[in-house]
């Protein structure tokens, strides 16, 4: 019988298996267009510090250390007049707020999309998803036709490990919010449009909204032309 591991044995084995999977991850829509500045190499597994237990796959946790302090998820205040319960993305401040009671919001850092490919607007979550698949929108396809056309959920997804959907009335804008396995790319701009957030930040946040809260995303400080 082997001897059991030593928790350093344990995290060392873990850093090396988050790395792998992130050598395997090929262009993708909701992705960055590019490597990021470790991609790739061996000091990627320096971003990850352990796991967090989840089913069917436990979520890699970074070393928050590494992410500017301004994109750490935080409590703030919040005078806007958005309702408690709602979702306020700021793309030009990479900011994502979650409105709380009593002028104070959660706020967590964000990646958002290259101009040209960010949206803005006043949505809904019309359904959210644990571990999702991910397959190309239509625009992805017709820029990238070899692009791969499906890949499952799992650690090398480019969706992470909770994606949320957003409608408007009864139709998909094709804009998420989602986990991400590029940690370097919060407070960046330089996915295919949608906002990307620690895989560790988004669990917290699926577990705070319903499907049916309200999302507004802004640029230029407006959501709407």
């Amino acid at each position: 019988m082997a001897a059991p591991r030593t928790a350093d044995q344990t995290a060392r084995s873990t850093r090396r298996v988050v790395l792998a999977a992130l050598c395997l991850i090929p262009l993708a829509a909701c992705q960055s267009s590019k490597p990021g500045p470790m991609a790739g190499g061996d000091d990627d597994a320096a971003w990850y510090i352990g796991t967090m237990p989840d089913k069917p796959f436990d979520v890699p946790l970074v070393d928050r250390s590494r992410i500017d302090p301004k994109y750490r998820r935080q409590e703030v205040a919040y005078s806007g007049p958005e309702a408690p319960g709602t979702i306020v993305v700021d793309i030009d401040k990479r900011h994502l707020a979650l409105v709380q009671e009593g002028g104070t919001a959660l706020q967590y850092g964000v990646g958002v999309g290259k101009a040209g490919f960010s949206w803005k607007g006043d949505a809904r979550i019309g359904r959210k998803g644990v571990w999702p698949d991910w397959s190309p929108t239509t625009t992805m396809v017709s820029l990238n036709p070899g692009i791969e056309r499906s890949r499952k959920g799992g650690i090398d997804n480019p969706l992470g490990a909770r994606a949320l959907y957003l409608y408007q009335g009864n139709r998909d804008t094709m804009f998420r919010i989602h986990g991400t396995n590029e940690p370097w790319s919060i407070g960046e701009q330089m996915s295919s449009g949608c906002v990307r957030m620690l895989n560790e930040d988004i669990v917290d946040l699926f577990e705070r909204v319903p499907v049916g809260a309200r999302v507004v995303v802004k640029r230029s400080s407006k959501y709407r032309a």
